[in-house]
């Protein structure tokens, strides 16, 4: 579970200056800063899965992007997420390159694999600031129940395509892109 770190309220201006000389993770959260959990080996071996893939499709099609694991992203005056990956136009990443990589313009695509302790937070709370932030498309990558789902932002709110098994994820920024829940999920295993 996340902890709150304090009770004061902290700016966005402060969140992005913040560091406590620990390697700790924190989001924003209506001005309070929230420690993140480290996650799972399995997380972690998803995560990178899917961002090695995103990486070599970027390159494929020489794309404009640029794929980053644990970047952040603006979600509303007073919040930001730390995502589990994200996809970026390379001009959007311009102005950072010796800032915190904390986005204040949306991605095209965010991605979150979850772990016990982060089920609400992925499902229900991501889920709402990211379409409140524009953010065009959203994974949500669950080892725990087996499935992906994928949500594209309509009008304001994500409609969700949930895949299992061997569907072929369906991705309007990566068209091409032909991995499959099983291969997703399978990369969370060791020696597999």
């Amino acid at each position: 579970m996340n902890a709150i770190v304090t009770d004061k309220l902290c700016s966005f201006e402060d969140y992005l200056q913040y560091d406590d000389g620990t390697d700790n993770r924190y989001e924003l959260v209506n001005g309070k800063l929230e420690i993140m959990n480290p996650p799972t080996i399995r997380h972690l071996l998803i995560a990178d899965f899917i961002r090695d893939s995103l990486k070599v499709e970027i390159t494929r099609k020489k794309l404009p992007g640029l794929c980053f694991k644990e970047a952040g992203v603006r979600t509303g005056l007073q919040k930001s997420r730390v995502t589990d990956i994200c996809v970026v136009l390379q001009e959007q990443a311009i102005d950072l390159l010796d800032k915190s990589a904390v986005f204040q313009t949306p991605p095209l695509l965010v991605i979150e694999v979850v772990s016990p302790e982060s089920i609400n937070r992925d499902y229900r709370y991501k889920r709402s600031e990211y379409a409140a932030a524009d953010i065009p498309e959203y994974w949500i990558v669950d080892p725990i129940l087996n499935k992906l789902s994928v949500l594209r932002l309509e009008e304001g709110f994500y409609e969700e395509t949930i895949l299992t098994a061997s569907q072929t994820l369906v991705s309007q920024v990566f068209p091409e892109l032909t991995l499959t829940v099983n291969e997703v999920l399978a990369a969370g295993n060791i020696g597999a």
